[in-house]
């Protein structure tokens, strides 16, 4: 399976932008699909994660009410709105699927497919 992420840019201290992880070669059926990020001389960390089974959604606490995950199954893609966007959420995005067990959501090892990784920068 490949994942393409798409959607990042600049923008301005409380601006939106949305991110698409579009996946080809197979589809989501089974799977989470995370959305992840990376600082410069941070960790990668959780943001959100949508999962098939049920369709349950999940997010950092950091963006919950402000990022919405959600999904285009026609399409095969997941998107990540993103709203109210602040300087300390400006990092690298990455999407990532797995068949991940259920307390395993937020550990980004738990995925085994990565997208390249798009830039976000918010200014102040």
């Amino acid at each position: 399976v490949q994942l393409q992420a798409s959607g990042g840019g600049w923008v301005q201290t409380g601006g939106s932008l949305r991110l698409s992880c579009a996946a080809s070669g197979r589809t989501f059926r089974g799977h989470t699909v995370g959305w992840f990020r990376q600082a410069p001389g941070n960790e990668r960390e959780f943001v959100a994660a949508w999962r098939w089974s049920g369709g349950y959604t999940y997010y950092e606490d950091s963006v919950k009410g402000r990022f919405t995950i959600s999904r285009d199954n026609a399409k095969n893609t997941v998107y990540l709105q993103m709203d109210s966007l602040k300087p300390e959420d400006t990092a690298v995005y990455y999407c990532a699927l797995g068949q991940v067990i259920l307390s395993s959501t937020r550990d980004p090892r738990a995925y085994n497919s990565w997208g390249q990784g798009t830039q976000i920068t918010v200014s102040s």
